[in-house]
């Protein structure tokens, strides 16, 4: 099915000249047609879905095709879709049309457009691309908002795939390109980063050699399939390498972290990639029954990024599952970011990771100082590999421009061919971000990461984010370390729920901590009719912030379960969280 009445010499052409993403899917479509591409696990009584190679170039050039017809070529066109194989075959047939894809989380019932209207805003798509019942129920918000109301809606799971055979191939570059990743949000303003299908190629290949992927790879992913960490390696790279992977919504990960693992077990998966907070999650979750059901003994690569990655996580996560066949040495911390595509460093599996413990007192300070393990004021920090082929990575003081000595904490700045060639419509935020140069060398371009970080042995180990640094008293704090405490502090507090800032008061910046109760501790106590004092679960956090980083809480705030602000990929929005904080307008618990 799909390979009958292929534009043959377009095709074969794709399979010696893979220039474009559009080239990939087609060369596989010839070599592999049969091939299962990727298996959506609807969970819930859903039957799973699966489409082969073969398949999904078909529906990619029936929607390529309708977009044609309509005039869509070079336009650009919002992708709103709930996870699920029809957003794969929406964002290949995109490409196919030469459209390019501007991929946005999908808005939910009775929950703020403000997002989706300000990508849309700064895009100025004219289409937008969803299903025949997302597209209907999004009716009444759409006339709510003029930027949607204006766009021509074209639901894909509605096209006439008959029409395929019509497809005329793109003329398409490397440098065309292929689609705006807008940013997180977790420090600002999303931003359109634009990709180029050989900024894509460059870092598909990257992603290869780095984590040993081939043809007996096997994957699973529950990550949004709207960022660069899903999509590029969820979807792309397992196309890139002509490999099957299984997807899954990340709502049913979060409700069921057991079906990632069962997942990975029942498909004999090598590899997956997941923040740290999902292994901890499952480390704490997952009871020993489910365990012993699970066989992870093919588990090859376990990526771990999107946000810091904790050597006690990892630890905990490899002695938990180790009866399950889980190897420590699968793990393979990386480093990346939109505006470089995805990957930057990665540390290969086949070994433990590499972990460094240093003085946090002289991290405060900006400087790498080794300490013992045990010490007081010792810290441990994992490493996250070496930089990717053709990458460079300088360490540069954020404030003078100049390089840093090996043992002096500075801004991350990267240069190679996976870094976008700007923020779209943005050509003075494309300056200062992606065009620095060194104030002493003169070397540049690079790409201002806005991380913090160092290199020891070669390998890049991140320290935090420049806009969220605390600094009281003349000292630098990192607010992850300061909210590690605090999950620490009490069993009420719910790991990886809490967040770190500064505000202004009295003329001097204070530290604000806002932290989410746990649900499930909440759901023992109303069992078992004991109270938990709210007070008692402040001055815990207050006694342990002050012992572990001799820092004085200004407030602390305890939040609803799921009421701190994040990102649609689940990351903690610090800003936000300290503008309703001032604004008052957390929602807020109290026993």
């Amino acid at each position: 099915m799909g390979s009958a009445h292929h534009p043959t010499c377009a095709a074969c052409a794709a399979v010696g000249r893979r220039t474009t993403l559009v080239d990939v899917l087609r060369a596989r479509s010839i070599e592999q047609p049969d091939r299962p591409a990727f298996t959506f696990l609807a969970g819930g009584g859903q039957g799973d879905q699966q489409l082969t190679f073969g398949q999904l170039d078909r529906r990619a050039r029936g929607i390529a095709a309708t977009l044609q017809r309509i005039g869509g070529g070079g336009e650009r066109a919002v992708l709103l879709f709930p996870p699920g194989l029809d957003y794969v075959a929406a964002f290949f047939g995109c490409l196919y049309a030469g459209v390019v894809a501007v991929p946005a989380y999908p808005p939910r019932p009775n929950r703020s457009l403000d997002r989706l209207r300000a990508i849309v805003a700064d895009a100025s798509p004219a289409l937008a691309l969803t299903t025949s019942e997302l597209r209907d129920n999004l009716a009444r918000q759409r006339q709510q908002a003029p930027e949607l109301a204006a766009l021509r809606w074209l639901a894909t799971d509605d096209a006439n795939l008959e029409v395929a055979d019509e497809w005329e191939p793109p003329d398409l570059s490397a440098d065309a390109v292929a689609f705006l990743q807008y940013t997180s949000g977790s420090t600002g303003s999303p931003r359109g980063v634009v990709l180029s299908h050989a900024n894509l190629l460059a870092n598909l290949a990257a992603i290869q050699r780095a984590f040993g992927n081939n043809d007996a790879s096997r994957g699973v992913s529950w990550l949004p399939p709207y960022h660069d960490m899903g999509l590029i390696g969820g979807i792309l790279q397992p196309c890139y390498l002509g490999v099957p992977m299984v997807l899954m919504a990340p709502m049913t990960f979060l409700q069921h972290p057991f079906a990632w693992l069962k997942a990975m077990s029942d498909y004999r998966a090598t590899g997956t990639a997941a923040p740290d907070f999902a292994y901890d999650l499952c480390a704490r979750k997952i009871t020993p029954e489910q365990r012993d059901t699970l066989d992870l003994s093919a588990w090859e690569v376990a990526v771990a990024g999107a946000e810091p990655t904790r050597a006690d996580t990892l630890e905990r996560f490899a002695r938990v599952f180790a009866p399950c066949g889980f190897r420590l040495e699968a793990f393979a911390p990386s480093y990346g970011l939109a505006e470089a595509t995805l990957l930057v460093t990665a540390s290969g599996a086949g070994h433990s990771p590499r972990l460094l413990t240093v003085s946090r007192g002289a991290l405060e300070q900006h400087r790498v100082v080794e300490r013992p393990q045990g010490c007081p004021d010792a810290t441990t920090l994992v490493g996250c590999g070496a930089t990717a082929d053709d990458v460079r990575v300088r360490i540069v003081d954020p404030d003078r421009l100049t390089r840093c000595r090996s043992d002096e904490v500075g801004e991350i700045w990267v240069a190679g061919p996976g870094v976008a060639r700007g923020y779209w419509d943005d050509p003075a935020e494309t300056v200062e971000t992606f065009r620095a140069s060194t104030a002493d060398t003169g070397e540049g371009p690079f790409l201002r990461t806005g991380d913090l970080g160092f290199l020891h042995n070669g390998e890049l180990i991140v320290t935090g984010r420049l806009k969220d640094l605390i600094i009281v008293d003349g000292r630098n704090h990192y607010p992850q370390d300061i909210e590690r405490t605090v999950e620490r502090s009490h069993s009420l507090i719910r790991p990886g729920g809490s967040s770190a800032f500064s505000v202004e008061a009295g003329d001097r910046e204070r530290l604000v901590v806002a932290a989410e109760v746990d649900r499930g501790y909440l759901r023992v106590l109303a069992d078992t009719g004991v109270t938990a004092g709210d007070d008692a679960v402040k001055q815990a956090i207050r006694r342990a912030v002050a012992a572990e980083h001799d820092l004085r809480a200004h407030a602390i705030v305890l939040l609803r379960p799921g009421a701190l602000p994040r990102t649609s990929s689940g990351k903690v929005r610090r800003r936000a969280c300290r503008d309703g904080y001032l604004a008052g307008s957390l929602d807020t618990w109290s026993a």
